[in-house]
């Protein structure tokens, strides 16, 4: 008994085996196939590459790439497997004891917008998992997923884009004009880009030229005595153009182990940042040029309106972004009404006095913990729900002022440095934020997408 009581039940440095990776994860306790394994190794191989190139390519997680790869190859049979992720690179080697070694790898080299593939994808690993889908019917739907056309068309994204410039220019107090000019503004910024893109010209000079086009805008009508604040124009296209999804993800990754792919994250979302900073700073240091009244843009808007229209203005703004993102048509609401939580958690902290450094940090946790519910529930991963949930929360306005402290006003540089890394501590700790309610709503999601819950509701 006291060697029971002081001995554990495993030696320390036992391998833990790799299936354990599921635990917590929708795919937990996979069904396996066990038919024709060492025949068809290499086959399964390269379906599950298919898989972690797809979800890589559509926005996915490191931890959610690792956790299908596991699943798909467990439930067909393949336990004796290691998986490596680097940044855009997927290992995976089968060394089955006695055999020769198959090692297979595959590098990603293009993203786009998809979250509604990304859905289908997380719907069939979960299959697999339940034990429903074959290898041959998999590698079918598997093509289905990557030739299906996106939910809407580049034409109807691109004006859902404008959609929510306006939205938020209104939910952060700005008048009808500014919210206007906000939509059109980022509707220009979409059809130069899609233009640019056409010419094959990189993501940061997309980025900045995109950032660029809406200050000269706010600043152009700001000239011709249009009533309407700047700063909150500018701010509705920083929080358009800010890389939420990839900064979620690197973060997600850097907490769950996967350093270096965090690190690639990190790095394009602070290009991307970069290229933000640049752009605006080239269109206010024109507006100086051109005579226009720089220290005069910060005058605010109209003031906010009722709270009501305030959370519909958010919903508005949170189901345009969506569609920006590809996301599945009957995810728009559910993902609205995610983020409509958030903001009555953020204005209680508010109210509450705790401060407004930590409000978007408490308002991010919840729209995790919600997203994580929400998405598995209705077949999609936390990401889905939670990228777009949490956007309102960004500090758009603080960034713009920054810049322009650094850039415009020469007498107080410092402070432009100073805020510039205040909003981006306030952007880290948002994305920490959704994963750590992501995190926290594991165990109360632990029956959703397993295939002990769907035999249960199939008897």
């Amino acid at each position: 008994m006291l060697r029971k009581l002081v001995q554990g039940e495993a030696p320390p440095t036992a391998p833990m085996s790799i299936v354990e990776r599921l635990a917590g994860s929708p795919y937990a306790n996979p069904m396996i196939q066990a038919a024709g394994i060492d025949a068809s190794a290499r086959i399964t191989l390269d379906f599950a590459l298919d898989v972690a190139e797809t979800m890589f390519r559509y926005g996915a997680g490191a931890l959610e790439v690792e956790t299908s790869i596991i699943a798909v190859t467990a439930a067909f049979g393949l336990s004796d497997i290691d998986v490596d992720i680097t940044n855009q690179s997927v290992l995976i080697n089968y060394a089955k004891p006695d055999t020769v070694p198959i090692t297979v790898m595959r590098v990603v080299r293009s993203w786009t917008n998809n979250y509604a593939g990304l859905s289908l994808v997380h719907e069939l690993v979960t299959d697999i998992v339940n034990g429903g889908v074959g290898r041959s019917e998999a590698k079918e739907r598997l093509q289905e997923i990557t030739s299906r056309p996106k939910p809407f068309p580049r034409w109807m994204a691109i004006g859902a884009g404008g959609v929510f410039a306006g939205a938020i220019v209104a939910f952060l107090g700005g008048s009808i004009f500014a919210a206007l000019v906000g939509s059109i503004s980022t509707l220009l910024m979409g059809l130069v880009g899609k233009k640019l893109s056409k010419w094959r010209m990189p993501d940061f000079f997309i980025t900045g030229i995109g950032a660029c086009l809406a200050t000269v805008m706010a600043l152009l009508f700001w000239a011709l005595h249009v009533p309407l604040s700047p700063s909150l124009v500018i701010a509705g296209g920083i929080l358009f153009l800010l890389p939420t999804g990839r900064l979620v993800s690197a973060t997600q990754d850097a907490i769950n182990g996967f350093p270096v792919t965090a690190s690639g994250r990190y790095l394009s979302a602070f290009f991307t940042f970069a290229a933000i900073a640049a752009g605006v700073a080239v269109g206010l240091v024109g507006g100086t040029m051109t005579g226009i009244s720089l220290p005069e843009v910060f005058v605010q808007g109209e003031g906010s309106y009722p709270y009501v229209v305030r959370a519909l203005l958010l919903m508005v703004a949170t189901m345009a972004i969506c569609m920006t993102e590809q996301t599945k048509l009957n995810m728009l609401l559910p993902t609205a009404a995610v983020g409509l939580a958030g903001l009555l958690i953020y204005d209680f902290v508010l109210w509450a006095g705790i401060g407004d450094r930590i409000a978007p940090a408490v308002g991010a946790v919840v729209i995790g913990f919600l997203g994580r519910i929400v998405g598995l529930r209705m077949g999609s991963p936390q990401l889905v729900v939670a990228v777009p949930a949490v956007l309102f929360l960004l500090p758009g306005l603080s960034v713009f002022r920054s810049i322009y402290e650094l850039t415009v006003n020469a007498e107080a540089p410092f402070n432009g440095i100073l805020g510039l890394f205040g909003a981006l501590t306030v952007i880290l700790a948002i994305a920490g934020g959704a994963v750590l309610g992501d995190n926290l709503a594991r165990p109360f999601t632990k029956g959703l997408g397993s295939n002990e819950s769907r035999r249960a509701r199939r008897r």
